[in-house]
């Protein structure tokens, strides 16, 4: 069925089937291009990147700002039951922790809306909902989901195959009798748009038959492939090279390239973000690195400068936290021999004054300095804003800034670089003209299938053999 057969805002409760690139975000599109209502539509999906992505395509298309607002779900949750505290009667500590309990903010949140306490609120706040990439959706997502129907006429989209979330104490919701129970199809999409509108109908059509052949376990040979698919042959040997250079592909422009790393190995991405020339991550929603940072930061304490030159080099490459300490120590007893550099006045600067004024400083003169540059540029800038929040008057401690801020970026998602190292997990719901998977033959067949449609032009797969016989 053609995405043009389907109007979204029709739907008073189902669900749409969306196999990857076959129109699922130019559905939701197309439905808040006709919103013309006095109230916004909800969107509500899983990751900043995805929300991001959205609000990139509703630019492009003209969507108006006032027609909808986007957000995570998750991001949803803890803005609905900080909204209403004493009616959500969670305690605080489930969300402003240096790690947000998920499964406890999910929960209260269900239960605030299950109580009918905020019914009037909902519906004259928004005209619908919709929630997009449905698969993913966890146990206490769907019940918080299910409740919001209640209030809301809702449409969801999803395809089971990209179901790759769903891990600890929250799995996710059977998509049988659980998700249809609920949310009866209202309709399938079969066109591959994403690469028929790219150029590429021979690798969309291949990607689309694939994800048959991979959903019964029939292994894929990539030597059968259309034009569009590359085979990058590891040999045992050579492996990192033979990847970094895959990640490295020619990409004139403003073509985009996403590298799907391993999403149990966060260091590893980073290392070949690290390794590729205007790489840079993508953050996984909690920015841990970030609050960290935040709880282990005392300015007046002795460590203070290796604390924040061993985030620095956390973010940045070329750039040694040890060999800034240690020029620091010997410029301050007189004993360098020689001028300093603009970090290393910043860093002796700090020495002497110890503010966050002067953290903020010592971070922004590292990223200048010769040579270094920085591939995490979201845990960055977040740093620099919770610097800059706990700097001011009456401001919170620096740890609360970090929490602060982290909630903040949930809401807001950020745009994505032309060159993006993340894992399926992270990238998946996004697309670009290239994607680049590192280790294909580790994947299971979700994954695999997730990873080898963010490309709308052209799929490089690293692999020791042509043959991919992935797990379910």
């Amino acid at each position: 069925m053609a995405a043009a057969e389907i109007d979204l805002a029709s739907i008073g409760r189902g669900l749409v089937i969306a196999p990857a690139g076959c129109g699922k975000t130019q559905l939701i599109t197309d439905a808040l291009t006709r919103h013309s209502g006095a109230k916004p539509i909800l969107v509500l999906t899983h990751t900043n990147a995805g929300v991001a992505a959205l609000r990139g395509r509703l630019e492009k298309a003209g969507v108006k700002p006032a027609a909808y607002r986007a957000t995570t779900l998750d991001g949803f949750a803890i803005r609905l039951i900080s909204t209403f505290p004493q009616r959500a009667g969670h305690d605080a500590r489930i969300v402003t922790g240096s790690r947000p309990n998920y499964d406890a903010i999910r929960d209260a949140a269900a239960r605030l809306v299950a109580a009918g306490h905020v019914h009037d609120i909902l519906a004259a706040s928004y005209e619908r909902l919709f929630v997009d990439e449905y698969q993913d959706c966890s146990i206490r997502q769907h019940a918080l989901v299910t409740w919001l129907a209640q209030s809301l006429p809702t449409a969801i989209v999803g395809d089971p195959f990209q179901s790759i979330f769903g891990f600890g104490t929250d799995p996710l919701a059977d998509w049988n009798t659980e998700v249809i129970a609920f949310f009866p199809v209202f309709g399938e999409l079969t066109t591959p748009w994403r690469w028929n509108n790219a150029g590429a109908p021979d690798l969309g059509n291949w990607l689309l038959s694939i994800r048959s052949d991979l959903a019964k376990g029939t292994p894929i040979d990539l030597r059968t492939a259309p034009a569009g698919v590359q085979w990058i042959q590891l040999d045992g040997r050579r492996d990192d090279a033979l990847r970094v250079a895959a990640a490295a592909v020619d990409a004139p422009g403003d073509t985009k390239v996403l590298i799907i790393g391993d999403s149990t190995d966060p260091r590893g991405q980073r290392r070949f973000a690290r390794q590729v020339d205007g790489a840079v991550t993508v953050e996984a929603v909690d920015l841990r690195d970030l609050t960290d940072f935040g709880a282990s930061l005392d300015v007046s304490g002795t460590q203070a400068l290796s604390v924040v030159a061993a985030f620095a080099e956390n973010l940045m490459s070329n750039f040694s936290a040890d060999d800034l300490v240690r020029t620091t120590a010997s410029a301050r007893l007189g004993t360098l021999g020689r001028g300093l550099s603009d970090m290393e006045q910043a860093a002796v600067v700090f020495e002497e004054e110890r503010t966050l004024f002067r953290v903020a400083d010592l971070l922004v003169a590292i990223n200048r300095a010769g040579g270094v540059r920085c591939y995490r540029p979201a845990v960055l800038a977040a740093a620099q804003r919770a610097l800059q929040l706990a700097g001011s008057t009456g401001g919170p401690s620096f740890q609360e800034a970090t929490v602060a801020v982290r909630e903040q970026s949930r809401l807001v998602g950020r745009p994505l670089a032309r060159r993006s190292v993340g894992s399926t997990l992270l990238l998946k719901g996004l697309e670009a003209d290239i994607s680049v998977v590192l280790n294909a033959g580790a994947l299971n067949a979700r994954n695999l299938y997730v990873a080898m449609t963010r490309g709308s032009r052209s799929v490089l797969v690293c692999s020791g053999s042509p043959i991919l016989n992935p797990a379910w």
